[in-house]
């Protein structure tokens, strides 16, 4: 197996299960147009976010890494009409395009973004009774797996569910003594949720157009 057998998988996925969606075509479409890292989520794990929401029942949903808005956008789709996403991004020239993209989809209204560094804005909503947050989505830069983690749990409450990605990083992860930063906070991740005993979790490899990494899920006691 190889990366083109697993894009080609998803392209099935994608064909057999999903209707066409000019909108999130659109998207990747301005992303890629304003230069953005071609980073985002595959559809069929936008589709597992979207579901998630649905599946948890969430009303309250926090994403910590906006980019363009593109996983944004699906974990609105699974909102009920009263619900909410509270999305961070460091980058202004990013949250610019996400606004756009928003407005594209027709879900600004659910969506609020924050602009500035993560952990700035976790530490103001929880200066703002913010939470508690249903289900947070942890896709950010991958050092800070640990701090994002930390004020995930200050954010949840019994039953919040927390999905933290590219944990596995190509295999990476099994590296005790590598030095790469994204592989140290994939490591961190594990260590956190293993070691937290509010945290029950797992973590799901995933092969596809995006290669081989995965998502821990953990649901806080």
């Amino acid at each position: 197996m190889n990366t083109k057998t697993w894009t080609a998988v998803d392209d099935y996925i994608v064909s057999s299960l999903f209707e066409a969606d000019p909108v999130l075509d659109a998207v990747l479409a301005a992303n890629r147009r304003q230069g953005l890292p071609a980073i985002d989520v595959s559809a069929a794990q936008g589709k597992l976010l979207s579901l998630l929401v649905r599946i948890s029942g969430a009303k309250k949903v926090l994403e910590i890494g906006t980019l363009g808005g593109y996983s944004t956008i699906w974990m609105a789709r699974g909102l009920p009409a009263d619900g909410k996403v509270v999305t961070l991004e460091l980058d202004p020239h990013h949250a610019k395009v996400a606004r756009s993209n928003f407005e594209r989809a027709g879900v600004a209204d659910r969506v609020e973004l924050r602009v500035g560094s993560a952990l700035q804005s976790l530490t103001e909503l929880g200066g703002e009774n913010a939470g508690p947050f249903d289900l947070i989505f942890i896709d950010a830069d991958k050092p800070n797996n640990p701090n994002y983690l930390a004020c995930a749990l200050r954010l949840s409450r019994s039953g919040t569910v927390i999905v933290c990605d590219n944990v596995i990083r190509d295999g990476a992860v099994l590296d005790e003594d590598g030095r790469d930063a994204n592989v140290e906070g994939a490591r961190a991740a594990f260590s956190f949720i293993g070691g937290d005993k509010r945290l029950d979790g797992t973590a799901i490899q995933t092969v596809g157009a995006k290669g081989y990494d995965g998502f821990a899920i953990a649901i806080v006691d």
